[in-house]
């Protein structure tokens, strides 16, 4: 699930990992795409066999996650609407949530008009 990807990442570049390698999901690689553009880590490469497939994830050293809050659980779900989305930390950080179009942004969100469950807070 994206929640155990994204704690892998965020202690992989607390150890100064280059290169962090992690079963592949479709959700996974939605999320680590969306980490991809906002710059979080470097590039995301699906990998392996049909059965075994991976993400071979190269992670930045000079732009680290600085800190992550998790909006959604398996148990309890969270929902927004596009005009209730706010910024994240000032600006300095942003929100994922995933839509009928897609895992995105609050700006790809708000642009597209559409809302969805609020996955989680990243700066």
């Amino acid at each position: 699930m994206y929640i155990d990807l994204l704690i892998k990442i965020k202690n992989a570049q607390g150890a100064g990992k280059t290169v962090l390698k992690t079963p592949a999901t479709k959700m996974d690689k939605a999320v680590a795409d969306v980490l991809a553009a906002r710059g979080f880590i470097k590039k995301v490469e699906l990998k392996g066999k049909s059965y075994k497939k991976y993400l071979e994830i190269d992670l930045d050293s000079e732009r680290k996650i600085g800190g992550l809050k998790l909006l959604s659980k398996p148990s309890v779900r969270k929902y927004s609407g596009y005009r209730e989305l706010k910024k994240v930390k000032g600006g300095f950080g942003t929100m994922i949530l995933t839509t009928p179009k897609g895992i995105m942004t609050i700006d790809g969100a708000k642009r597209e008009k559409v809302g969805g469950q609020l996955l989680f807070e990243i700066w």
